[in-house]
């Protein structure tokens, strides 16, 4: 099966998949999650469905607040270790810079 990419992101015949940065939070905004992954659709559907003994699960987070795609998985991660270094302050600053109505940015 052949994923579909841009071809502006391959590298010689290797086809560079985009990754993804993520904020999740429950409804009263309690919990944030960050999260990255290269399948965004999937692994939020993982999240909703709320695991028995996920993070998740425990803080009834399923609402994606914040989302950025990156070139390739490996700048995603790099960017979720640093917003995880970050205060909660600054987590709401970022999320309130792109979704200041904080709305669910997908909905299934």
């Amino acid at each position: 099966m052949e994923v579909l990419v841009d071809p502006e992101r391959s590298e010689g015949s290797r086809r560079i998949m985009p990754g993804y940065t993520y904020i999740m939070t429950n409804q009263r905004h309690t919990v944030l999650y960050t999260g990255s992954t290269n399948e965004i659709l999937r692994r939020i559907s993982q999240h909703r469905r709320r695991k028995r003994g996920s993070f998740t699960k425990r803080y009834n987070v399923d609402k994606v607040v914040y989302l950025k795609e990156y070139a390739t998985l490996q700048e995603a991660r790099e960017a979720e270790k640093r917003i995880k270094g970050w205060t909660r302050k600054k987590k709401i600053d970022l999320i309130n810079s792109v979704n200041p109505e904080w709305k669910d940015l997908i909905d299934e």
